[in-house]
């Protein structure tokens, strides 16, 4: 006869025995990306492995993951990397921008100036409404970019109506942007210290667009501080970061040294020549961040197309693809601090990866002076994954 405390241990016993069943029969993971050659630059990782992703986070990178998992990515010969930063784009200009880079790899971004003061609201809604990570800086430009220049008007440079759409929007406005072009600027040195004004009121950087200016670059680089951006770092003369003998101006070199970020930004027109392109990489001046300038229409534009070409053309022209991937996540990461935990593979870390394909053969880049060049390897988009989850490519 089974007495009350037998009676008791045998059912605990029993509901522990069906815990243990369901646990057993459960699926551990989300998702699970198997054989892929994984590059964390973060980690120092270059090796064939599988990462594990549970609750939209990291929670493994091993070899050999137990494929027990909701969903699995079959990453064989390729590139498993973290989602790729774009630090300068302008797909806010779009409602469609932010899907159309998240297929490509971009699980983050941020609009380099597409709108000032008076259209903040609407640059702030698409990047509040993006899936993935999103933020703008305001164009001191008070209109955003215009065909006949956003500073033209040296009034349009309004010093009061930037801080003021800053103050309004200050969870999602985390830079100022300054086009100092001539043609675009009235005055860049003017336009230049009205942007710095504002971005040191709110303690943010500051993103000059050089290349092609009035003023000598040599003055302008000395008026950013520690944290600013110099973007269009490739364009050519006059007023390049070289001098006419191919050598970085000591400016340049020190404006490095103090903390000053120089980044790509591709775009379409006048930021990269491949003559001045071999000579800065030659001088051994290479890119902090890299970065695309893209759009909605950037697939339609040669020298552009996706994130994974960019990086591309780097690979081919001087860099190991460690390099490349340094530039595209981790180094991103260190410019604001809303991607300090992006551009990494570590376990904890949000599970924002870029599943890239590197092929080889015969491929066309191009700058923005529709001069052409060959390359063995070219970088294509694969897979994307944001926050766990798998991403249809559009």
């Amino acid at each position: 006869m089974v007495n009350r405390r037998q009676f008791v241990y045998s059912a605990a016993a029993s509901v522990l025995a069906l815990s243990r069943e369901t646990v057993t029969f459960a699926q551990e993971y989300d998702l699970v990306i198997k054989g892929g050659r994984v590059i964390d630059p973060s980690l120092h990782l270059n090796a064939i492995r599988d990462i594990a992703v549970a609750n939209g986070r990291i929670v493994s990178v091993d070899t050999n993951i137990d494929n027990n998992a909701a969903e699995l990515i079959d990453a064989t010969d390729k590139i498993v990397i973290p989602g790729l930063l774009d630090v300068h784009s302008h797909y806010a200009r779009d409602d469609a921008g932010p899907r159309i880079c998240l297929s490509d790899g971009v699980t983050g971004w941020v609009d380099a100036g597409s709108e000032g003061a008076d259209q903040i609201g609407d640059m702030v809604a698409i990047a509040r409404s993006a899936p993935q990570l999103a933020r703008v800086l305001i164009n001191i430009g008070r209109r955003g970019i215009l065909p006949d220049g956003d500073t033209h008007d040296l009034a349009l440079a309004d010093v009061d109506a930037a801080k003021a759409a800053i103050a309004s929007n200050r969870d999602f406005v985390i830079g100022v942007k300054a086009r100092l072009s001539e043609g675009v600027a009235a005055n860049d040195l003017e336009v230049l210290r009205r942007a710095q004004e504002v971005a040191t009121f709110f303690n943010l950087p500051l993103m000059i667009h050089m290349g092609q200016t009035a003023s000598p670059f040599s003055v302008l680089v000395d008026q950013l501080k520690p944290g600013d951006i110099v973007t269009h770092m490739f364009a050519p003369p006059p007023n390049a970061i070289i001098d006419n003998n191919g050598d970085i101006f000591p400016e340049v070199l020190a404006a490095r040294r103090r903390g000053v970020w120089f980044d790509v930004a591709n775009g379409r027109t006048g930021h990269l020549l491949w003559d001045t392109f071999d000579r800065i990489l030659q001088a051994g001046f290479w890119p902090d961040t890299i970065s695309t300038d893209g759009s909605t229409t950037s697939r339609d534009a040669p020298s552009v197309i996706d994130f994974p070409n960019v990086m591309s053309k780097f690979l081919n022209f001087g860099m190991t693809v460690d390099q490349v991937v340094a530039r595209a996540t981790l180094h991103a990461s260190r410019l604001y601090p809303l991607f300090r935990d992006r551009g990494t593979l570590n376990v904890g870390a949000p599970a924002d990866i870029a599943v890239l394909e590197l092929r080889e053969g015969s491929f066309e880049f191009v700058d923005n002076y529709e001069n052409l060049r060959v390359g063995e390897h070219r970088l294509f988009p694969y897979e994307t994954v944001l926050a766990g989850q798998r991403v249809p490519r559009v």
